[in-house]
C-alpha cells in the first residue's frame, strides 16, 4: 500500500484553459493556472500542460508568508502582490444583508485596483505558464481569475462555474492549512465558516461590477490603467479574439 501523503500536492490547482469564449473558441491551456499556496516538498502535479510555471503571482500578505522564501522561488520568477494589505480605510456601499465575501470582493475591487492591474500585467508578460495563488486559492485568487477570464471574453456562467469548483476542494485545502486558515488581523473567527464557502452571489457581484463597463472586465482594466494594446495582446495570448 502506498504511503504517499495525498496532501503533499496542490489540492485546488487547475488550468484556466478550456473556458468558452463563444463560437466554439476556448481559452488556451498552459497560459495561466490558479491554486492554493504551494508548500515545500509538494509533488509536481501531473495534470498541468507544463510544470513548473515560469511565473508565480503570490497574492498573500506578509502575515501569511512571514517573509519566507517562496517554495517555487528556485524554479520560477515570483511576484508578491498582496491584495488585502492597506484596505482598512476602504468604504463600500452594499446592503447590510450582503454576504461577507461579497463585501470582501468589492473591497478588493475598489481598494486594490492598481494591484489587480499589476496581476494582469505580470500574467500578460509571462514567458510561459503563470500561476496565481493565495492561501486557499479561493477569494483573492477567485477575483483575479474572474478578471483574467472576463477580460478575455469568457462567459459569466463559466466563470461562476470555475469559481464554484473550489467548494469541492475545501476540505483538503483546510487540511493543508492545518485546519487553521490564515486571515488578515481583525477578522472575526465566527466568520470563518462563511468565508470558507464559495457562494455564487459573491463572484457574481464581481461580474456585475465588470458589466457596468464597456467590454466588461476589459473596460474595467482600461479604466484603471491598462492600455488597449495590452488588452489586445491578452486576448491574443489567451486565444481570445481581439
Amino acid at each position: 500500500m502506498s504511503t504517499t501523503d495525498p496532501l503533499n500536492e496542490l489540492v485546488n490547482l487547475r488550468d484556466l484553459g478550456g473556458q468558452p469564449l463563444g463560437d466554439g473558441v476556448l481559452t488556451r491551456a498552459g497560459v495561466v493556472y490558479r491554486s492554493d499556496a504551494p508548500h515545500i516538498g509538494d509533488r509536481n502535479p501531473e495534470s498541468m500542460p507544463s510544470w513548473p510555471p515560469s511565473v508565480v503571482v503570490d497574492l498573500r500578505g506578509s502575515w501569511e508568508t512571514k517573509d519566507e522564501e517562496h517554495p517555487l522561488a528556485g524554479v520560477a520568477e515570483v511576484h508578491h502582490v498582496s491584495l488585502l494589505e492597506d484596505l482598512q480605510d476602504v468604504e463600500i456601499e452594499l446592503d447590510d444583508a450582503a454576504h461577507d465575501l461579497t463585501k470582501l470582493y468589492q473591497t478588493i475591487l475598489q481598494g486594490a485596483s492598481k494591484k489587480l492591474v499589476e496581476v494582469f500585467r505580470i500574467v500578460l508578460e509571462a514567458d510561459g505558464p503563470a500561476l496565481i495563488h493565495c492561501s486557499a486559492g479561493k477569494d483573492r485568487t477567485g477575483v483575479s481569475a474572474a478578471l483574467l477570464l472576463s477580460s478575455a471574453g469568457v462567459r459569466d456562467d463559466a466563470i461562476v462555474a470555475d469559481y464554484s469548483r473550489t467548494d469541492q476542494n475545501m476540505l483538503r485545502v483546510l487540511q493543508r492549512l492545518d485546519r487553521a486558515p490564515v486571515f488578515p488581523p481583525g477578522v472575526d473567527e465566527e466568520m470563518v465558516r462563511e468565508l470558507m464557502s464559495t457562494p455564487a452571489e459573491a463572484i457574481e457581484s464581481v461580474l456585475e461590477t465588470f458589466a457596468a463597463y464597456e467590454d466588461r472586465a476589459a473596460g474595467w482594466l482600461r479604466t484603471h490603467g491598462a492600455t488597449d494594446e495590452e488588452l489586445i495582446r491578452w486576448r491574443q495570448k489567451f486565444n481570445a479574439r481581439p
